[in-house]
């Protein structure tokens, strides 16, 4: 009989925290997972699957201008923000069902309530129970970072922009990560007036520039504002009803809504962590080794609570490679390598491997091949809205090293190709493969 209530207890039931324990009960350990919110965690509640319904949401916007070239006449289109919002938050709730099913189903144990860690093997939920476990494993993902600034408490995170009661009519969204600009896509196409405020002088700077900066000129295109190197000085109400955002560098700007969209922080308080010895790094992430192991040997961390890399497909491989090291006997690590990644903007972005300047940085000798195309369906509508593909290679190899895009379904396109990537494939191994005509997915194999 186990001297432990359970073999592992996780706290947090997001993507990552699911995943493992899911995982370690069918390698037959005793499980239990503490969610003090709603199981499906940021991805499914707040993330990633909501707003992948807004994009889609949004997208009608153009495609019912664009029919009329086609043939099509559309009459009286009307568009129904309360709708979409109840519409997406009603699926959210059946995935969020489906989770908790998945983890019933595998005779995990559930506490919808806050935990702390009180011991190296000890958890009190917030009622005051105490339970006992082998190991713990802390996934409790990150929080949206919020600004310092006088009156802070007057702007929303994309947490709340899921929820909101009715559509703004003007918007200031602060950052210029992928979070600033899928929203601003979001809300331009649903018809606010969107502007984008950023501390630096550049958009997602983890992006190959010629894409980005093809995404900032689109951007500007359809009608978002952006102001650089701008920071928040204060934000105040109005007697309108308004916001008044005072910023530097620019005159101040009266908004109906604030949205911080400036990164997120990993969430790591209240769980007392170096109570028990759980060293964290300067960010607040928990610091672990190949294997998710933290300081502490019978503590674990997977997911964005260790700022390795925020996306929630990573968080599901920690996740995975943990239970089969600690419960399947199977040591396992996750390849951070050619790690895949796409911003739902309009138009979307989607990038593997290393940008131009990184590739040169590393490599030395690189050959660029891109293409600059308008995607037929563009052309027919009349939409001047270009693409862009760019693939890296290694001067002497050959090899591909990094392949970025920018133009309708890139996203789509991408993950076949990073299968590429990440497989060594060379530009020779592209260039001998027949291309799918008439497909925008061709110009990969016709790069010059």
């Amino acid at each position: 009989m186990s001297d432990y209530d359970f073999d592992l207890f996780t706290i947090g039931a997001g993507s990552g925290g699911v995943r493992a324990s899911r995982v370690a009960a069918a390698h037959g350990a005793k499980v239990a997972v503490a969610e003090e919110y709603r199981v499906g965690g940021t991805c499914v509640i707040r993330g990633c699957v909501p707003k992948k319904m807004l994009v889609y949401g949004a997208h009608f916007a153009e495609d019912l201008e664009d029919c009329q070239a086609f043939g099509w006449t559309i009459e009286k289109a009307e568009f129904d923000w309360v709708k979409l919002r109840d519409n997406v938050q009603k699926d959210v709730s059946r995935i969020e069902g489906l989770y908790t099913e998945t983890l019933e189903n595998h005779d995990v144990t559930i506490f919808n309530e806050h935990a702390k860690i009180t011991g190296p093997n000890e958890i009190t939920l917030e009622d005051g129970t105490v339970k006992t476990a082998r190991y713990i494993l802390v996934a409790t993902g990150a929080r949206p970072r919020i600004p310092g600034c006088g009156g802070a408490e007057l702007g929303i995170t994309s947490n709340e922009a899921f929820h909101l009661d009715k559509l703004p009519k003007k918007i200031l969204i602060a950052g210029g990560g992928y979070i600033a600009n899928e929203f601003a896509g979001i809300f331009n196409e649903f018809g606010v007036h969107v502007t984008i405020i950023n501390r630096g002088d550049q958009l997602l700077r983890s992006y190959d520039e010629s894409v980005r900066d093809r995404l900032l000129q689109i951007s500007v295109m359809k009608g978002i504002e952006f102001r650089f190197n701008a920071e928040f000085q204060s934000i105040s109400e109005t007697e309108n009803g308004c916001l008044k955002v005072e910023m530097s560098n620019f005159d101040p700007l009266e908004v109906d809504c604030v949205l911080y969209a400036t990164g997120r922080v990993p969430q790591t308080e209240n769980l007392g962590l170096q109570d028990v010895g759980v060293e964290l790094d300067e960010n607040g992430a928990i610091k672990v080794d190949a294997h998710s192991k933290s300081s502490v040997d019978s503590i674990y961390a997977v997911g964005d609570v260790t700022d390795r890399i925020q996306l929630t497909p990573v968080a599901i491989r920690e996740g995975q490679a943990f239970s089969d090291t600690v419960f399947g006997d199977k040591p396992t690590t996750v390849d951070y390598s050619c790690v895949p990644s796409a911003v739902f903007s309009h138009p979307p972005i989607a990038a593997v491997g290393m940008t131009e300047s990184e590739a040169k940085n590393k490599l030395g000798s690189v050959k660029v091949y891109q293409s600059d195309f308008r995607a037929m369906k563009n052309v027919v509508a009349g939409r001047n809205e270009r693409s862009l593909y760019k693939m890296i290679c290694d001067g002497d190899s050959g090899k591909i090293v990094g392949i970025h895009m920018i133009g309708p379904e890139a996203p789509e396109i991408m993950q076949a190709a990073a299968i590429a990537v990440k497989a060594g494939l060379t530009k020779d191994d592209f260039d001998a493969t027949v291309a799918i005509h008439p497909t925008m997915a061709e110009e990969l194999v016709l790069l010059k």
